[in-house]
């Protein structure tokens, strides 16, 4: 438990920012029904292929907690497990306690770090189904290194359920790492485990042809999902702890054990098969609309792997007798990765404990919202608000519970992965884009084109004749104006 209220201190905790805007409504949703009454496509879409948002509105119905707290209690109890599940994959790979202590001490001072150009944080200071994915998938490697099978099936269906995705990963690993157990060089049976478990999860839709219109911008705002934009530091960090994991394998490293080789061994064509599976889909724009499957993902277990291999094997070597060694790594690696945090989210606490008001504007606004206007009202919010600073990337879905039309950033990350939105994506992110200086003829075309909208959020003053009930530390909280009255014919 100390090791995780430190991680909490170092990475803090952020609701609904960044992929909770995804997640949270679908629970949410789960759990009140009534909400989110407009344009829910945009979360329900992953919600709908994995239990991630069931557990947690089954959680707030035994336990009576807001949705509010139960995230930040699965937070707190994913922490707890991600650091429990290193434990035990270190134990399987080192035999020394300094060994142990250092890679514990290393690991829970940089679980936000990311994973190399994925995309993806170690863990993210926020609650999404990778908070439940990444424990179970080291707990999976760790009981497959002890031979402990039974449990391995069990922690991958577990993965199954919550994040499809990340499983496919899961089962070519252990596939490679059985492989490897019996001295068999070939990886062909992996990479079909990886195909054959992967076609029943992804959604529809994968055929030869490049992508166009509004879906290839959708995926192209995704940079990282192809190779040839990735900077030679980005290749670095991909090629680098697949060099050192080689020595790993062939090197004689002090105080290790049988599972130390075994998963520095697997992790290595694991990797290499990955990138060659990135490169091919980035070879020609035929292949465009398979680039969502992201082999590169792979990265995520691999980076959190090798640290816990680095930093144990830098204890077993530079510890021995020098029991301030796993401190003096510990602390400037907590107080950087804290500071870093800081700089990610500067408008807004580093523990983020629910409650009815906020230190951070837009969550505040936000929140008002939550409490005073009705749930089935529908907003229009600047599609590019993500990129606003005071925002720190909290999104508005999953703060205010109110349904919203789609915005630029984050439902593009979801039309990426389903390219029949990208349509209605589109035009809703169009239709908002500027909406902080709209004019009042602005606002009531708007109110045309999407008459379910009610309401809007505009950072700034709202024009004049606008009935706006919120109006504080920077934000309107506005009702949609009416149609502009018909002009009246003059009779002669």
């Amino acid at each position: 438990m100390g090791l995780t209220a430190a991680a909490l201190l170092i990475h803090g905790y952020h609701f609904g920012v960044e992929d909770g805007e995804i997640y949270v409504p679908a629970a949410q949703k789960l759990l009140h029904p009534t909400l989110y009454p407009f344009a829910s496509e945009f979360f329900l879409s992953h919600g709908h292929l994995s239990l991630f948002g069931s557990i947690l509105a089954w959680t707030a119905r035994l336990t009576h907690l807001s949705m509010d707290w139960t995230l930040f209690v699965w937070y707190i109890l994913s922490l707890f497990a991600t650091l429990a599940s290193c434990w035990l994959l270190a134990a399987a790979c080192f035999s020394c306690p300094r060994a142990h202590w250092t890679a514990m001490l290393v690991i829970t001072a940089v679980l936000t770090m990311p994973a190399t150009n994925t995309g993806l944080l170690l863990i993210d200071p926020y609650i999404t189904a990778r908070s439940f994915s990444t424990p179970l998938t080291l707990f999976a490697l760790a009981f497959a290194l002890e031979r402990r099978y039974v449990w391995v099936g069990v922690a991958a269906l577990l993965t199954a359920l919550v994040h499809p995705q990340m499983v496919v990963y899961l089962a070519f690993l252990i596939a490679v790492m059985w492989a490897g157990d019996r001295r068999k060089q070939a990886v062909r049976e992996p990479v079909h485990v990886m195909a054959s478990v992967g076609v029943g999860l992804f959604p529809s839709g994968f055929h030869i042809a490049p992508a166009s219109g509004p879906y290839r911008e959708a995926l192209y705002s995704r940079d990282y999902f192809f190779l040839y934009n990735w900077t030679w530091y980005h290749w670095l960090g991909m090629l680098a702890p697949l060099a050192i994991l080689a020595w790993f394998w062939r090197g004689n490293v002090r105080g290790t054990r049988r599972g130390f080789q075994l998963i520095s061994f697997a992790l290595i064509p694991f990797g290499l098969i990955s990138i060659a599976a990135a490169a091919i889909l980035c070879s020609s724009p035929e292949f465009e609309m398979f680039v969502r499957l992201q082999p590169l993902r792979s990265f995520h277990p691999i980076t959190f792997i090798f640290v816990l291999l680095l930093a144990g094997v830098a204890g077993e070597y530079l510890a021995k007798s020098r029991n301030w060694v796993p401190v003096a790594f510990f602390v400037p690696l907590a107080v950087g990765m804290y500071l870093v945090s800081r700089q990610t989210y500067p408008n807004s606490p580093q523990i983020e404990l629910p409650a009815k008001t906020s230190s951070n504007a837009w969550v505040d606004t936000l929140l008002w919202i939550r409490q005073n206007t009705p749930e089935s009202a529908v907003f229009a919010v600047d599609s590019h608000y993500f990129k606003d600073s005071p925002s720190d990337v909290h999104g508005f879905r999953a703060i205010s519970t109110r349904s919203a039309l789609a915005d630029y950033y984050k439902d593009s990350g979801v039309v990426s992965l389903f390219p029949a939105l990208a349509p209605e994506w589109k035009q809703m992110s169009n239709a908002t884009y500027g909406l902080n200086h709209f004019s009042l003829d602005q606002f009531r075309r708007l109110h045309q084109q999407y008459p379910e909208v009610t309401w809007t959020v505009i950072h700034g003053y709202a024009p004049r004749g606008l009935d706006c009930p919120h109006e504080e530390r920077g934000y309107s909280v506005c009702r949609m104006p009416l149609p502009a009255p018909e002009p009246v014919a003059l009779r002669n």
